[in-house]
């Protein structure tokens, strides 16, 4: 793992950033039990993908849009949607912030944070991210639009078409893969040729990276150096962050097509593990810190579930309200 004080982070920026990722990773588990239990009918998870939703996110600035896609959850939750929030778009309930209760979960949007909404089509948030950095250069504005994919998604036409114009006009645009190395059930050797995606940052006219998503330090260090470059007029950023997806691709998937041996094999790799073990080593926080933490995030997740479970659904009537046709 990067050491932090390279990247410019301090003890406290450790722990906060740990903070987050533990909170998703609680959210998230919580919503897969409610599933197993039936009481949710869909989740898709962000378990193993922590480090690079957060260490992308604390790298970013009040003002800054992100246009997330469905496995962000942990970096929606930093960024402001509140675990409440997040339980009543997963039941379902009229409190949601993104849909009223009208959306599948994990199709994320707050406008008092930043978060634009997000449809059910793979990368067209892309495209989103890129009109929001075209207005930011329009406006003279010294902030940023990010956006996150899968790698699977990388091989749509929005992605290429958004950052062509992100690359052609030199938007301060952040691109994100997070690349699990699974699209859904394909692995990452039948959905592209390239040794490294961060490679096409080349043919968009941008700067590419690929780097460690298992460390949140060092995603960190890359997203605010994209930052700097991208609200300095420097342009756009692709990042490849190599990730470990540690369920499966949604509470509707058996997972089959990975062997034993490489789901165990991920585990090591868990992200919030590993992190915990790099603050100790540096003595940034103790055993007690961690402790009392995951004491308060369970209770905040507690709370979250019993309100969203006991709020009520959408009534009826406003079942057509904000829905248009064309």
């Amino acid at each position: 793992m990067m050491d932090h004080k390279e990247a410019g982070l301090t003890p406290d920026d450790l722990k906060a950033m740990y903070r987050s990722m533990l909170l998703g990773r609680k959210l998230d588990e919580r919503m897969w039990l409610l599933n197993r239990a039936g009481k949710l009918p869909f989740v898709i998870s962000c378990q193993g993908q922590e480090a690079t939703q957060i260490g992308a996110a604390y790298a970013l600035e009040s003002g800054d849009i992100t246009s997330p896609y469905y496995r962000d959850l942990a970096l929606v939750t930093h960024m402001g949607m509140t675990p409440e929030e997040t339980m009543l778009s997963a039941f379902a309930k009229s409190g949601d912030v993104s849909s009223g209760g009208k959306q599948m979960p994990s199709h994320f949007s707050k406008k008092s944070c930043g978060i634009l909404t997000q449809g059910s089509c793979v990368a067209t948030q892309v495209l989103h991210a890129v009109g929001a950095a075209l207005a930011f250069k329009m406006d003279g504005e010294k902030k940023i639009a990010l956006t996150t994919l899968g790698e699977g998604s990388s091989n749509q036409g929005d992605f290429h078409e958004g950052l062509n114009f992100a690359g052609v006009h030199d938007l301060p645009f952040i691109c994100i893969i997070e690349n699990n190395k699974y699209a859904i059930s394909v692995p990452h050797t039948l959905q592209y040729g390239a040794d490294k995606l961060s490679d096409r940052a080349i043919g968009y006219g941008m700067h590419g990276e690929h780097i460690d998503g298992n460390d949140p330090i060092a995603v960190y260090k890359a997203v605010k150096e994209a930052r700097e470059r991208a609200v300095n007029g420097d342009g756009a950023t692709l990042i490849e962050a190599m990730s470990t997806r540690l369920t499966a691709h949604s509470s509707d998937d058996d997972d089959s097509y990975r062997t034993l041996d490489e789901r165990n094999s991920n585990k090591e790799l868990d992200c919030n593990i590993r992190f915990k073990a790099y603050i100790l080593e540096h003595g940034a926080a103790d055993e007690a810190w961690f402790e009392e933490l995951d004491k308060e995030l369970t209770t905040i997740v507690n709370d979250a579930t019993k309100k969203a479970e006991q709020a009520p659904y959408p009534a009826p009537e406003e079942a057509l309200l904000h829905v248009y046709g064309g």
